[in-house]
């Protein structure tokens, strides 16, 4: 999934309000993480991921490693947060932050 430099931009906007749903700690990314992330965008299209690792390399990765295994974009990585987005095959108004108002 691509996003273009005006989406993302309008994509952060909207992120940057969210809190996390999903956080990684040392163990990675178990089948439990996998699944949570995966309802997660579902639910939600636009989820922000804590990874609670000090090594920005590792933490890039497991961001990396998310997007490919889920089909989704990253939108932004900062510090331990990661904001990325994937649209949902039956997108719910009341859970989607993407249809949500501001």
């Amino acid at each position: 999934m691509e996003l273009s430099n005006s989406r993302k931009k309008e994509l952060r906007a909207i992120g940057h309000n969210l809190n996390p749903v999903v956080m990684i700690a040392e163990k990675g990314l178990t089948e439990t993480i996998d699944k949570e992330i995966e309802r997660a965008l579902e639910d939600h299209e636009l989820i922000k991921i804590k990874i609670n690792i000090n090594d920005p390399a590792i933490r890039k990765q497991f961001a990396e490693q998310i997007c490919q295994q889920h089909r989704a974009a990253l939108v932004q990585a900062i510090g331990k947060m990661a904001l990325i987005c994937r649209q949902a095959k039956k997108p719910n108004a009341k859970l989607s932050n993407l249809l949500r108002p501001a």
